[in-house]
């Protein structure tokens, strides 16, 4: 496996960001086109099909949002605890969940110094990233 940086870190899976979107936008727009071609006798399961993809695409959409939420809630409290093992301090509330997700992918040697520049200059999560010169891989998040 190819090492993880901030150029190639973030992950798409062709199957679910490819073939999964694009086959629910086909039929999202098959639907409507079935629907707007329909009879008074088919009227009502055509309407069922729009209704249906309506549903696939708010489905695909929020099960991804919710798995990345919980994923947030999980890395938020795994920097914590590395911030307290390595400083025997909390780690500050002034730090968004976004930059502290950033924070995640730096090495314990430059961990506490880029949490204190975070905090300090305000950085954004993709201003972390680029700060970072030791990346630690996160292979898990999808």
């Amino acid at each position: 496996m190819k090492e993880q940086t901030y150029a190639n870190h973030s992950k798409m899976v062709f199957g679910y960001h490819g073939i999964l979107f694009l086959a629910i936008i086909s039929l999202l727009i098959g639907s409507i086109m079935n629907l707007i071609d329909s009879t008074e006798e088919n009227l009502y399961s055509a309407s069922l099909l729009v209704l249906v993809s309506f549903i696939f695409l708010l489905l695909m959409f929020y099960s991804r949002t919710f798995a990345l939420k919980a994923q947030d809630r999980a890395i938020r409290a795994e920097e914590k605890l590395r911030y307290f093992i390595l400083t025997g301090s909390a780690l500050s509330n002034e730090l968004t969940t976004r930059q502290i997700i950033g924070l995640r992918f730096a090495s314990d040697e430059e961990f506490v110094a880029l949490v204190d520049k975070a905090v300090k200059n305000n950085l954004s999560e993709k201003e972390i990233k680029k700060a970072i010169k030791n990346w630690k891989a996160d292979t898990y998040r999808v």
